[in-house]
């Protein structure tokens, strides 16, 4: 069975280009890079050409996900695999590919509607080594771990939403197992892993986005106090205190983003072990903070394929 190897980017749309571009270089310490279309930017995180793609569309929300496969023949063979099954796919252009920055590309969606895009050849920049867009003590951890992880509002039901990421090679399980007041059972969430890192994908909260939050990984702890004081300077808003968490051990706050999901800036952690376990809580800190919607009339977002 071929698998992917990694989350090699995403595409987000936002309302305000304007606001992301300062929130990506002064908060995040993203390198940004001018888009070749009007009303787009790329945010670098390595020195792949981009991580991230950035749509002025209006939408604040995740546009599609882009799983990396090890080559061409990966890339055939992952879509036998998956039209075998039952997903129909779409084989995207030249043009396609080269607005990714990528040799080949597929599209299809999952069960919830959520647009994905299985690629192979990035295009790698060594000749331009990653510039942070602000100081930083060190760097992000990408490699083998692809650029982070996410976590996604699965709609579907649990079932078809991990027999569909099995497909692309992925495992995992449940996590965490926590009661909260006033439920009449326990709350699960779903870790999947593709490569090193303990996780790439997650579910299983409500939302009314597609996308919960993006993870990405300092290689120096002083990157997690710096971006915290910068975070705190700037009064953005918490979602989650600083903290531990008990399945990957790594130590991280969450903030909310101008597109009112979250990002999650860790440290440290330990890399996946292919083997079940749950926990109840963190390990230390990690509480949720109240937020406040920006937008009262905000609805959620239709989930069907782009």
């Amino acid at each position: 069975m071929v698998q992917v190897t990694e989350l090699g980017y995403m595409g987000i749309g936002v309302k305000s280009l304007a606001d992301w571009k300062r929130f990506a270089a002064d908060i995040m310490g993203l390198e940004l890079v001018e888009g070749d279309a009007p009303g787009r930017c790329y945010l670098r995180v390595d020195n792949w050409h981009h991580r991230i793609i950035v749509d002025e569309d209006g939408t604040d929300d995740l546009n599609y996900l882009g799983f990396r496969v090890a080559g061409s023949e990966e890339f055939r063979e992952m879509q036998r695999q998956l039209e075998n099954a039952g997903v129909k796919v779409q084989i995207g252009t030249y043009e396609d590919a080269n607005q990714r920055h990528v040799l080949e590309l597929m599209k299809l969606s999952d069960p919830s509607g959520i647009p994905i895009e299985i690629f192979h050849g990035p295009h790698s920049q060594p000749n331009k080594p990653f510039h942070p867009g602000r100081r930083m003590h060190g760097r992000f951890v990408t490699g083998d771990g692809g650029m982070g992880h996410t976590m996604l509002t699965e709609t579907a039901g649990w079932e078809k939403t991990y027999a569909f990421y099995r497909l692309l090679g992925m495992r995992g399980g449940v996590d965490y197992r926590f009661a909260i007041p006033g439920l009449p059972k326990p709350v699960e969430a779903m870790f999947m892993s593709c490569n090193s890192r303990d996780h790439t994908l997650a579910w299983g909260f409500p939302g009314v986005k597609r996308i919960n939050h993006l993870m990405l990984q300092y290689d120096q702890f002083d990157d997690v106090g710096l971006t915290y004081e910068i975070v705190q300077q700037n009064k953005i808003q918490l979602g989650i205190t600083p903290g531990k968490h008990a399945n990957d051990g790594m130590y991280s706050f969450y903030i909310v983003n101008p597109s009112g999901w979250q990002n999650e800036f860790g440290w440290g952690g330990r890399e996946a072990n292919f083997q079940s376990e749950y926990h109840d809580r963190d390990t230390y800190g990690h509480e949720p903070v109240k937020i406040e919607p920006a937008n009262a009339s905000d609805k959620p977002r239709s989930n069907a394929a782009e």
